[in-house]
Protein backbone atom coordinates (compact mmCIF):
# COMPACT_ATOMS: atom_id res chain seq x y z
CA UNK A 1 0.00 0.00 0.00
CA UNK A 2 2.77 2.40 0.96
CA UNK A 3 4.57 1.85 -2.32
CA UNK A 4 1.50 2.55 -4.50
CA UNK A 5 0.68 5.78 -2.68
CA UNK A 6 4.30 6.97 -2.96
CA UNK A 7 4.37 6.07 -6.64
CA UNK A 8 1.04 7.82 -7.19
CA UNK A 9 2.48 11.06 -5.77
CA UNK A 10 5.61 10.76 -7.91
CA UNK A 11 3.51 10.07 -11.03
CA UNK A 12 1.29 13.05 -10.24
CA UNK A 13 4.26 15.41 -9.93
CA UNK A 14 6.04 14.12 -13.04
CA UNK A 15 2.96 13.92 -15.28
CA UNK A 16 2.05 17.47 -14.25
CA UNK A 17 5.55 18.61 -15.21
CA UNK A 18 5.45 16.73 -18.55
CA UNK A 19 2.08 18.24 -19.48
CA UNK A 20 3.21 21.74 -18.52
CA UNK A 21 6.68 21.69 -20.12
CA UNK A 22 6.74 19.09 -22.87
CA UNK A 23 3.31 18.93 -24.51
CA UNK A 24 2.59 21.44 -27.24
CA UNK A 25 -0.85 20.13 -28.29
CA UNK A 26 -3.22 23.11 -28.70
CA UNK A 27 -6.17 20.94 -27.62
CA UNK A 28 -4.76 20.67 -24.11
CA UNK A 29 -6.10 23.49 -22.01
CA UNK A 30 -5.32 24.59 -18.47
CA UNK A 31 -5.02 21.25 -16.64
CA UNK A 32 -4.63 20.50 -12.96
CA UNK A 33 -3.92 16.92 -11.96
CA UNK A 34 -5.99 16.32 -8.84
CA UNK A 35 -4.99 12.72 -8.11
CA UNK A 36 -3.36 9.59 -9.46
CA UNK A 37 -4.58 6.15 -8.42
CA UNK A 38 -2.20 3.26 -9.03
CA UNK A 39 -3.57 -0.30 -9.01
CA UNK A 40 -2.06 -2.68 -6.41
CA UNK A 41 -0.33 -4.68 -9.16
CA UNK A 42 1.16 -1.43 -10.55
CA UNK A 43 -0.15 -2.22 -14.07
CA UNK A 44 -2.66 0.63 -14.29
CA UNK A 45 -2.70 4.24 -13.21
CA UNK A 46 -5.74 6.48 -13.44
CA UNK A 47 -4.88 10.15 -13.72
CA UNK A 48 -7.70 12.41 -12.49
CA UNK A 49 -7.65 15.93 -13.82
CA UNK A 50 -9.54 19.16 -13.65
CA UNK A 51 -9.74 21.33 -16.75
CA UNK A 52 -10.64 24.99 -16.65
CA UNK A 53 -13.45 25.80 -19.06
CA UNK A 54 -16.51 24.39 -20.76
CA UNK A 55 -17.25 20.71 -21.35
CA UNK A 56 -16.00 20.99 -24.94
CA UNK A 57 -12.63 22.23 -23.65
CA UNK A 58 -12.52 19.32 -21.21
CA UNK A 59 -13.21 16.86 -24.05
CA UNK A 60 -10.54 18.46 -26.26
CA UNK A 61 -8.01 18.27 -23.43
CA UNK A 62 -8.88 14.61 -22.82
CA UNK A 63 -8.42 13.87 -26.56
CA UNK A 64 -5.06 15.67 -26.55
CA UNK A 65 -3.87 13.73 -23.51
CA UNK A 66 -5.07 10.43 -24.97
CA UNK A 67 -3.07 11.05 -28.14
CA UNK A 68 -0.02 12.02 -26.06
CA UNK A 69 -0.35 8.99 -23.74
CA UNK A 70 2.60 7.13 -25.35
CA UNK A 71 4.81 10.20 -25.17
CA UNK A 72 3.87 10.82 -21.52
CA UNK A 73 4.61 7.19 -20.64
CA UNK A 74 7.98 7.36 -22.43
CA UNK A 75 8.89 10.56 -20.58
CA UNK A 76 7.84 8.98 -17.27
CA UNK A 77 10.13 6.06 -18.06
CA UNK A 78 13.06 8.45 -18.47
CA UNK A 79 12.33 10.15 -15.15
CA UNK A 80 11.29 7.24 -12.91
CA UNK A 81 13.34 4.08 -12.66
CA UNK A 82 10.92 1.20 -12.11
CA UNK A 83 10.74 -2.14 -13.88
CA UNK A 84 7.30 -1.64 -15.46
CA UNK A 85 5.39 1.57 -16.03
CA UNK A 86 1.62 1.34 -15.61
CA UNK A 87 -0.81 1.96 -18.46
CA UNK A 88 -2.24 5.45 -18.08
CA UNK A 89 -5.92 6.34 -18.16
CA UNK A 90 -7.05 9.96 -18.04
CA UNK A 91 -10.36 10.92 -16.41
CA UNK A 92 -11.99 14.24 -15.64
CA UNK A 93 -12.32 14.72 -11.88
CA UNK A 94 -15.90 15.82 -11.24
CA UNK A 95 -15.41 16.35 -7.50
CA UNK A 96 -14.26 19.98 -7.82
CA UNK A 97 -17.18 20.80 -10.12
CA UNK A 98 -19.55 19.03 -7.71
CA UNK A 99 -18.11 20.92 -4.75
CA UNK A 100 -18.62 24.25 -6.52
CA UNK A 101 -22.22 23.31 -7.34
CA UNK A 102 -22.91 22.39 -3.71
CA UNK A 103 -21.31 25.64 -2.50
CA UNK A 104 -23.55 27.60 -4.86
CA UNK A 105 -26.66 25.77 -3.61
CA UNK A 106 -25.69 26.42 0.02
CA UNK A 107 -25.10 30.09 -0.78
CA UNK A 108 -28.58 30.34 -2.33
CA UNK A 109 -30.19 28.68 0.67
CA UNK A 110 -28.36 31.07 3.01
CA UNK A 111 -29.54 34.06 0.97
CA UNK A 112 -33.11 32.76 1.23
CA UNK A 113 -33.59 32.03 -2.47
Amino acid sequence: MMRTSRLAEIFKKEICDIIRRELKDPRIGFVTITAVEVSPDLKHATVFLSVLGEESEQENTLEGLESARGFIKTELGKRIRIKFLPDLTFKIDKSIEEGMRISELLKRIQEGD
